[in-house]
């Protein structure tokens, strides 16, 4: 069964998904992210720059040349389409199809109203599922992933 994470109150979504995919690859986990189109190409832009001192290798889905086979870090709107089945980052507003195929779902919440409404019924969602539920509150956190 699934497990959901969820990271509220978090006060920059992008830099905070590049701070915990490089914590993720850091000890090993292979991730999927999925999201509209648009955000995963401002994600893959980010993963590039967020930081002078890091390289956080991904690809993006479709991927022509084979890379994402060897990539610890899978960015695709389809998270079906990913060979990965370990983690799923959500950046969507919605409930990621074929959420049962991974072992763990993480959702990000940012401070903005609309965002915790969404992520609310995304929450009763995977309540209404019987998934296990656990939640990160960042405001009640010295380290926020720095």
């Amino acid at each position: 069964m699934t497990q959901v994470d969820f990271h509220f109150n978090v006060p920059d979504k992008m830099q905070y998904a590049c701070r915990l995919l490089r914590k993720a690859v850091n000890s090993g986990a292979k991730v999927v992210v999925t999201g509209p189109g648009e955000l995963l190409q401002q994600l893959d832009v980010q993963l590039w720059t967020f930081s002078q001192t890091d390289f956080i290798a991904h690809a993006l889905l479709p991927d022509p040349h084979g890379v994402a086979a060897a990539s610890d870090i899978v960015l695709t709107e389809q998270a079906r389409l990913a060979e990965h089945r370990q983690v799923l980052l959500n950046l969507a507003d919605s409930i990621p199809q074929d959420l049962e195929l991974f072992e763990r779902l993480v959702e990000i919440v940012s401070l903005e109203d609309a965002d915790r409404t969404l992520a609310r019924n995304r929450w009763k969602h995977y309540a209404g599922l019987g998934l296990e539920l656990i939640q990160h509150d960042l405001a009640k956190k010295s380290d926020n992933l720095r």
